[in-house]
């Protein structure tokens, strides 16, 4: 009997009957079309139906596209009454309404206690108003479902089939103004959301201060939702806690501070969904829990937002008790898009504060350093200093601004790299040089520069260590190793020509002889050690070594162990040479290397316990280049910590029970090795015992002409000539 979007004049009405249908329609087409407000289209409606057709009450419910109520109006006579969702979900999924919806039918009730489609509620009871009359009709415009609406009479049996067919022919007429309305409605509400979204974003995100952040959150909450209080809790990242952070409006004092269990009551069940809810009557909703309440705040309203980062939720944003008694249709969207923006931001102001943390910390390290500090940008100019180069610098901080950093010291540019290129690539470097103070005095200092980030841009790091006191020391040691050189070197040479003179001219006699070989050894450790002190200063000076002869490596170990074996027999070791085998000749300076292996081997005496095992022995390296000599013992053993320092000069083992001496029989081995082109390293294992290794070059075959192997008994004279 009727048509969508066009209107269907039934032919078997009179004519008057179809002007009066004719000038409804088009009255209810004006009414409808002057208005794009949802609220006023759909009571406009109402009223058209109430005032032609009857009854008592009418209601229409707004349905969006994937038939979901969006909105409704209930009309009493000519009073307006509020819905709530439940009432519009009751009705939608269990009512008359709800029939029409799944079957896009138009429906006639004559009697509602008579139909099991009518949702029965407290009026219908038959003390009350009993049973009514309905007709409920769908809304379609373009085949799009737009809603239904429903009329009511309480006395059953006043609608008939006329007045269903001009209700559904009124409702034709007006689908496509409720649908232009619901889009129009729809649109406005995304605007004002976006509105108040980006608003929320220009206003949260205008500082980083935490404090501010959490002042602004909150205030463009309360602000886009008009409610009495809004609070904010964070969930404590050390335990399953949310702590109130901050809170704003009405009895709001109390609230910061605040902790409740993050896995109760409706803030648990927000955080653990990550969706947000709002309670429109929280007395009255068995879902809220003692947990939910706040101290000192009333609750008639509640809405909650979770506060998401990164798809986690880190805690939730609360809005309560709105001005207006209802939250909109949009609280929760716009409240969720706040707390969407509230989580970045917070976490971008808590990066805000560590990064200001971090840089007050660099500062309060930069300024309170014991060594003067600079920093430079890559064309070496200064662009920060710290107090202790202020200090040692002699220069005021401005004058030390106007500087670049060559001015300040000579810069090695083999270590930096020119234009500072290996810095550039993350590689720092150490070197000694002078720092150049105002007065035109030279301070010492131990250069260690890298690349670090300041103030957003790549820069240079100086730290200058003032190396005076070790320089003095140094100086001071250079000074009495001379001393002993100059001092000893003479009168020790008289003693060793007594010695043999004395062994040619004493008769023999056991006890006079054993006397006497004490003497030469304990001289000859004398003469080594000066003869050590003397090529430690050659080397580090630079100086080449020139007087170089080939050698049997078998013989050089087997002489030196002929040294030693007074302090092997006094402390019980078992010696062992491994050097048996026949190996190429290494050309070296004789006397130096015969001292490289003393000193390895009386090193192992001084630390193997008594009774302990020392084995030292040569083999040919893998690319016969060189002769590969070792030195083992089973003694304590070296920490790791230790085991490049040993090298330096003066460096001795640190703790109780160590032997003692001058700490460069080591320094003198690496020194002399290296000299001739060779390599030195320990390995080690604590308490087990410590292996030293050094390689020293073969003879080279082209020199075969100027060579003797020596091979039988070495002596060596004061002098350093090695003899046969």
């Amino acid at each position: 009997m009727y048509q969508r979007d066009y209107t269907y004049i039934d032919l078997s009405m009179t004519e008057d009957q179809n002007r009066s249908l004719l000038e409804l329609l088009v009255k209810v087409s004006r009414e409808v079309a002057t208005a794009l407000d949802l609220r006023t289209v759909l009571q406009r409606v109402l009223y058209a139906c109430l005032q032609h057709v009857g009854g008592e009450r009418g209601s229409i419910i707004v349905m969006d596209d994937l038939g979901k109520a969006v909105d409704a109006t209930i009309v009493y006579g000519k009073q307006f009454h509020d819905h709530t969702t439940q009432q519009l979900r009751d009705t939608v999924e269990r009512g008359l309404a709800g029939w029409v919806v799944q079957n896009r039918k138009a429906v006639l009730v004559p009697d509602t206690s008579r139909d099991e489609r009518w949702l029965r509620r407290e009026d219908d009871a038959v003390e009350k108003s009993g049973a009514k009359s309905a007709i409920c009709v769908p809304l379609l415009a373009r085949e799009r479902f737009v809603g239904v609406l429903t009329l009511v009479h309480s006395v059953p049996n006043t609608f008939n089939e006329e007045h269903l067919e001009l209700v559904q022919a009124i409702s034709d007429q007006a689908s496509v103004a409720v649908l232009n309305a619901r889009l129009y409605t729809e649109t406005q509400r995304t605007a004002r959301v976006m509105s108040a979204l980006a608003e929320g974003a220009a206003a949260i995100n205008s500082s980083l201060e935490m404090q501010d952040v959490l002042r602004r959150i909150l205030n463009q909450t309360m602000q886009a939702l008009q409610v009495e209080t809004v609070a904010l809790a964070l969930i404590d990242p050390t335990g399953n806690e949310l702590v109130f952070q901050a809170a704003a409006g009405n009895n709001s004092g109390s609230i910061p501070g605040l902790r409740t269990p993050a896995g109760q009551g409706l803030t648990g069940k927000v955080i653990e969904d990550g969706h947000g809810l709002v309670i429109p009557a929280v007395k009255q909703d068995p879902s809220f829990e003692k947990t939910d309440k706040l101290s000192g705040v009333d609750m008639r309203a509640l809405a909650i937002a979770p506060i998401q980062l990164h798809g986690s939720v880190i805690g939730v944003l609360e809005a309560i008790n709105p001005i207006s008694g209802a939250f909109d249709p949009d609280a929760l969207v716009v409240m969720t898009g706040l707390g969407s923006l509230a989580g970045t931001t917070i976490d971008n102001s808590k990066l805000f504060e560590q990064l200001q943390n971090a840089h007050r910390h660099y500062r309060e390290l930069f300024e309170d350093s014991a060594d003067p500090i600079l920093i430079t940008d890559w064309e070496g100019k200064v662009l920060e200093v710290n107090r202790r180069a202020v200090t040692l610098s002699g220069y005021t901080n401005t004058e030390l601004h106007s500087l670049s950093i060559d001015q300040l010291h000579e810069v090695s540019w083999n270590k930096t790299g020119l234009n500072f290129e290996n810095l550039r690539t993350g590689e720092a470097c150490v070197y000694e040089s002078g720092l150049q103070r105002q007065d035109g005095g030279t301070v010492p200092v131990e250069v260690y520069a890298r690349r670090v980030e300041f103030d957003d841009a790549e820069s240079v790091q100086w730290i200058f260590r003032d190396i005076t006191a070790r320089k003095e020391l140094d100086a001071l040691r250079d000074d009495m190793t001379s001393m002993i050189f100059h001092d000893l070197r003479s009168p020790l040479g008289n003693i060793v020509s007594s010695l043999e003179m004395m062994s040619t001219l004493m008769p023999e006699d056991e006890t006079l002889n054993s006397m006497l070989n004490i003497a030469k050894n304990s001289t000859g450790r004398i003469q080594r050690l000066v003869n050590s002190l003397l090529d430690i200063n050659r080397l580090e000076a630079g100086q080449q070594i020139v007087d170089q002869n080939s050698i049997d490596p078998v013989a050089l170990v087997r002489e030196s162990i002929r040294d030693v074996e007074p302090s092997v027999t006094a402390r019980q070791h078992t010696l062992t040479n491994r050097a048996n085998s026949v190996l190429p000749l290494i050309w070296v300076d004789v006397d130096m290397i015969y001292r490289v292996l003393i000193n390895l081997l009386e090193n192992s005496t001084k630390f193997t316990p008594v009774g302990g095992r020392i084995d030292i022995g040569a083999q040919t390296s893998e690319d016969g280049l060189f002769v590969k000599f070792w030195v083992r013992d089973n003694g304590p053993g070296i920490p790791p910590a230790e085991r490049e320092r040993i090298f330096e000069k003066f460096a001795r083992l640190r703790g109780k029970n160590k032997p003692g001496g001058l700490g460069v029989g080591l320094a003198f081995c690496r020194l002399a090795v290296h000299a001739h082109g060779g390599e030195i390293w320990v390995d080690s294992e604590v308490g087990k015992g410590t292996t030293f290794w050094l390689t020293l070059p073969v003879a080279q075959m082209q020199s075969a002409g100027k060579l003797k192997r020596q091979t039988g008994r070495l002596t060596f004279k004061p002098d350093r000539t090695p003899t046969r």
